[in-house]
């Protein structure tokens, strides 16, 4: 089931994001972005969702919408939950809401070393439109033209 996050999620989110993204801190030392956002305000703004099952959250996403665009501004797997769909489920959620806010373009950024995801979202449809430096991280910009 996917669902807005609510206050009492604030912990479980800001843990599933830690847990999913701390690999990354050893391949060049740096806290990659998704670990320095504020979940309490995110959830606030009703920007997250969360993917749960019976026992837990298992995934964790975050949409802003653009005037143009569905930013996808971070989707995060529990380790235990990763290669199950999980990542992939919330991508399609995504596409599906920007295409109910009738917007025809998702687009996101990830790290460059984070070469995993990169070549998920190549297989999902995505293309690079540029890479730049933001907050001391080298990052992959990328896009998908809904259909």
């Amino acid at each position: 089931m996917i669902r807005l996050a609510t206050r009492a999620d604030v912990a479980a989110v800001t843990n599933l994001v830690n847990d999913a993204y701390a690999i990354y801190i050893a391949r060049n030392a740096k806290v990659p972005g998704p670990m320095r956002d504020d979940y309490r305000a995110l959830i606030r703004d009703r920007r997250v969702n969360v993917l749960e099952d019976d026992s837990a959250i298992l995934g964790v996403l975050v949409m802003i919408p653009e005037a143009d665009a569905m930013l996808l501004d971070n989707i995060a797997v529990a380790p235990g939950a990763q290669r199950r769909g999980v990542g992939k489920t919330l991508m399609r959620f995504a596409e599906d809401q920007a295409r109910a806010a009738s917007l025809k373009t998702i687009r996101l950024y990830t790290q460059d070393i984070m070469t995993e995801n990169i070549a998920l979202y190549r297989r999902l449809g995505y293309v690079e439109t540029h890479r730049g430096e933001a907050i001391g991280l080298m990052r992959v910009y990328m896009k998908k033209i809904l259909t």
